[in-house]
């Protein structure tokens, strides 16, 4: 594997735990084509993360009158609304990173620029799949689309933050 490139870092060594004591050895950190690191600083320490692109996962919904665009309020016909399908997106990609995370971390999302390509109807069974494809830091983007039973019907990109859940719930009034 050839590195991409790499990355200094300094941790205090003081405030690390036996098992993170040989990462505090290390001059540098190279980031490869399959892993990248991601830090997250918290009060006593740095913690490292390790998110590898292709982490995916997917999320299920049934068209049912709840999530149509009539009940929803984003038009008029019963056909799946385009909300209800930016929300199996979004939960799709909080899926796909939520078991990589340490305790105290979540997602929050941020961005989403989707194409809803056609309609389901009522009783049509859909799916929405989200594939990690780039980290910047705490910044996850995902490739995002959903499908029923006749192929594709929606598309496209969102973007993701990885937060801490105390001083992220802490901003709320």
């Amino acid at each position: 594997i050839v590195p991409l490139r790499k990355i200094n870092f300094r941790l205090d060594r003081r405030r690390l735990g036996m098992a993170q004591m040989d990462l505090a050895l290390l001059p540098a950190c190279t980031i490869f084509a399959t892993k990248v690191i991601i830090y997250r600083k918290n009060e006593t320490r740095k913690t490292i993360i390790m998110l590898e692109k292709g982490l995916s996962a997917r999320s299920a919904a049934t068209v049912a009158a709840g999530n149509t665009a009539a009940a929803m309020g984003s038009g008029d016909l019963a056909v799946f609304a385009t909300p209800a399908m930016v929300a199996l997106m979004e939960n799709a990609a909080m899926t796909a990173v939520a078991g990589e995370l340490p305790e105290g971390a979540t997602t929050v999302g941020s961005e989403m620029n989707v194409t809803h390509i056609k309609p389901s109807g009522l009783g049509a069974e859909t799916t929405a799949t989200a594939v990690l494809a780039e980290v910047e830091g705490r910044k996850l983007t995902f490739n995002v689309g959903a499908r029923d039973a006749e192929g594709l019907i929606g598309e496209g990109i969102h973007v993701r933050y990885i937060v801490d859940r105390e001083k992220f719930m802490a901003k709320v009034k």
